[in-house]
């Protein structure tokens, strides 16, 4: 084998080892901020109307996804989706400021879900519910 053959051999498992580098660092990076998904996920939650109180939020795992409770201030509660429109990063309450944020690109959303700064080109999805009997049925 001539040194260019050496070379180019050398130059392949080099470029391998690097790929497969990139992927290791690269996957769980991808896996913590991409949503959850489930196939045998439930198409109903049921909540207790007690565990959400009125400036708070309840985060749960419904058909899949992270999905979000929210009792505004005055009472009122609000069902959404907790996966930022942006990239699918899960968003977070923030009690004090009494809005939504993504972690990841900075984006802001109001408790109804509509964006009020940041890059989301969307509102979050809002989700069906019901409450009876001291239950908050999501689904």
């Amino acid at each position: 084998m001539d040194d260019n053959g050496r070379r180019k051999f050398l130059g392949i498992c080099l470029g391998g080892m690097a790929a497969g580098l990139a992927a290791a660092f690269l996957y769980p990076v991808y896996r913590y901020l991409a949503p959850r998904t489930n196939s045998g996920a439930v198409a109903k939650v049921v909540i207790p109307e007690k565990d959400v109180l009125e400036g708070e939020a309840k985060f749960f795992e419904f058909a899949g996804s992270s999905a979000v409770l929210v009792r505004k201030k005055g009472g009122e509660l609000v069902a959404l989706s907790a996966v930022c429109t942006h990239l699918g990063c899960i968003v977070q309450w923030e009690k004090d400021k009494q809005d939504f944020i993504c972690p990841c690109h900075g984006g802001h959303y109001t408790p109804d879900g509509v964006v009020t700064a940041g890059p989301p080109p969307r509102p979050l999805a809002k989700l069906p519910f019901s409450v009876a009997n001291g239950a908050i049925t999501v689904g």
